[in-house]
């Protein structure tokens, strides 16, 4: 399965990404890939330490959250990822990142949506980041991990999840995902810089003010719009 081991080695890098990116400490993050094409989502095993961590601990399991082919536990927020891909695969949502990056964590145990202050949340997010709402405790209790997943496609119901590829999880964390995992990291990456931008534009402006949907607007779309100029061609 020479398609499934590139895979795997992809996954590898992200999940080492996240660590050198400071993005996780202990074993806080995951990041995982769907292949559409054969229905197996690869992800981190579960409660691996990152300083020894390989490739055998990229456990693939079936669209059903069954282990492929490992001995190994895959991450325990599978059911989450599984449950993004089965909503947000048709918009070409490849690869999840989970992280508990210490500023958009801040957002999300605020049960804070993250606005839009300026042209560099702009330039990748389309809007504000949104917060969840909290889970019922009946939902905590039962299948959690999948109702976190149900709460993010609620919370996101009315907006592109490739234009806004990032939520925060009400008192718990950010989830970011991409068209492939280098892509989900940099926008975890970028969420984590612009929560900590956000942060300090509340602390020095108290009740600051988004910036205008019309500036939002034409930072990202001349990014990323159907008439984008922004870089080469």
């Amino acid at each position: 399965m020479k398609r499934l081991d590139a895979l795997r080695q992809e996954v590898l890098e992200a999940n080492l990404a996240l660590k050198e990116k400071n993005l996780i400490i202990s074993t806080w993050g995951n990041v995982s890939v769907y292949d559409a094409e054969s229905g197996v989502m690869i992800i981190k095993a579960s409660g691996v330490p990152y300083d020894s961590m390989g490739l055998d601990d990229m456990v693939a399991v079936d669209r059903d959250g069954q282990v492929i082919d490992s001995a190994k536990r895959p991450s325990s927020d599978t059911p989450t990822h599984l449950y993004l891909y089965r909503h947000f695969a048709g918009e070409g949502v490849r690869s999840i990142v989970h992280t508990h990056s210490q500023y958009a964590t801040i957002w999300a145990q605020s049960c804070l949506p993250l606005p839009c202050y300026g042209t560099t949340h702009a330039d990748y997010f389309h809007g504000p980041v949104p917060c969840t709402r909290q889970m019922s405790d009946e939902e905590i209790r039962e299948r959690y991990e999948e109702n976190t997943g149900k709460v993010i496609v609620e919370a996101l119901a009315h907006t592109n999840p490739i234009h806004t590829s990032a939520v925060l999880v009400a008192s718990h964390g950010p989830f970011t995902w991409g068209k492939n995992p280098a892509d989900a990291v940099f926008h975890a990456e970028v969420l984590e810089y612009v929560a900590k931008m956000g942060l300090y534009n509340r602390l020095l402006t108290p009740g600051i003010e988004s910036a205008k949907e019309s500036l939002s607007d034409k930072h990202y779309f001349r990014k990323f719009g159907p008439g984008a100029y922004y870089g080469q061609p």
